[in-house]
């Protein structure tokens, strides 16, 4: 197929999907697959999460805001939420229990994780929100 003005911008087929994970991941970071497009400061993944799984073993933070959304995996009811994840924050380990569509906020240099789905009696999606062109952890 022929080069294309603004083709460029479109990315056909972006979802992957790592050795042993059992879920496709969308990522959309600044730096791939444009490396034009560094400037961009946001970075995202996608998964849809359909059975328990330890996402982020390890507690670690980050020099940039981030936003992590829980939502019901129906499109038309995204509030139908039926999952149970713990999420850990603060090097004391404070845990919290996720039990209904929520955005959990995490500001530059809090400490985070482990990030538990520990219980999936319905499928749903986790978005990950970086604002920042590549998602780098720091322990």
């Amino acid at each position: 197929m022929a080069e294309t003005k603004y083709g460029k911008y479109i990315i056909k087929a972006p979802i992957e999907k790592s050795e042993g994970d059992s879920y496709p991941v969308l990522n959309f970071m600044g730096e791939k697959p444009w490396s034009d497009w560094r400037d961009i400061k946001y970075s995202m993944a996608y998964a849809y999460i359909t059975e328990p799984v330890v996402l982020i073993p390890e507690s670690h933070k980050h020099d940039y805001e981030q936003f992590l959304f829980f939502l019901g995996g129906d499109p038309m009811d995204i509030g139908n939420f039926g999952a149970e994840i713990e999420m850990v924050f603060g090097k004391e380990g404070e845990k919290h229990i996720i039990n209904t569509a929520s955005v959990v906020r995490i500001p530059p240099g809090l400490y985070h994780c482990p990030l538990n789905f520990k219980r999936i009696d319905k499928p749903l999606v986790f978005l990950d929100v970086c604002l920042a062109p590549e998602y780098a952890k720091q322990v």
